[in-house]
């Protein structure tokens, strides 16, 4: 019997979000196994994930536990947009997103956690990444170009996690081709289809399918 492949996420996460997109775009299908509260995990998914983070991939043969690694994977599979079909500068802003702009944006949404950090610095290198990414933007509809890439669905997610922080603050910046990439993006049918909401999994709940093609 074939194992299905099995989705440990989580709504609202980012990188569990960027994961399913790509899956999306395959056209792959997975069970979904959504957790309700990150605070309590649970004992299967413990036992799935080595550092008990989401997203989690189980292909029976092999688990991968890094979003980034989770999209490579279902588009080596399947990649009818072409996402892989990406330069090394590419690359170079997802490395961007996942460290400074990730470091940035948690010191900003959680800022009583970092009491040594101001929020408005933080808040401000952030931007600054954003304000790059306006000007990259300015005469093309993605990052790289008329079509969407892996970096475009990489780091997206993110930019919305930051966005809705302070929306009225977002909205008053002057990085309007930056806005309307992450709005167009937000009112898509690949974005609703991802943030659908779901039951969470138990042990007793009949197996949630997700993508397909």
């Amino acid at each position: 019997m074939t194992h299905s492949p099995i989705l440990w996420s989580f709504r609202r996460c980012p990188y569990a979000m960027r994961a399913r997109l790509a899956i999306l775009s395959a056209g792959l299908q997975v069970e979904l196994r959504d957790i309700q509260r990150l605070r309590d995990k649970p004992q299967a998914f413990l036992d799935t994930s080595p550092t008990a983070t989401v997203p989690c991939l189980n292909l029976g043969t092999k688990v991968i536990d890094e979003s980034l690694d989770i999209m490579i994977w279902a588009l080596e599979q399947r990649d009818p947009q072409q996402l892989l079909d990406m330069p090394a500068e590419g690359w170079e802003l997802i490395a961007r997103n996942d460290g400074p702009f990730k470091a940035a944006l948690d010191h900003s949404k959680y800022a009583t956690r970092y009491p040594d950090l101001n929020p408005d610095e933080e808040r401000e290198k952030a931007a600054a990444v954003l304000f790059d990414l306006n000007r990259r933007l300015s005469g093309q509809a993605w990052l790289l170009g008329a079509a969407p890439r892996l970096a475009d669905f990489a780091i997206l997610p993110f930019v919305r996690q930051f966005a809705f922080i302070d929306r009225a603050w977002f909205d008053a910046q002057d990085w309007p081709h930056m806005r309307g990439w992450l709005d167009r993006f937000l009112t898509s049918p690949a974005f609703a289809t991802v943030m659908e909401k779901h039951s969470p999994w138990a042990e007793d709940t009949p197996p949630i399918w997700f993508g397909g093609a």
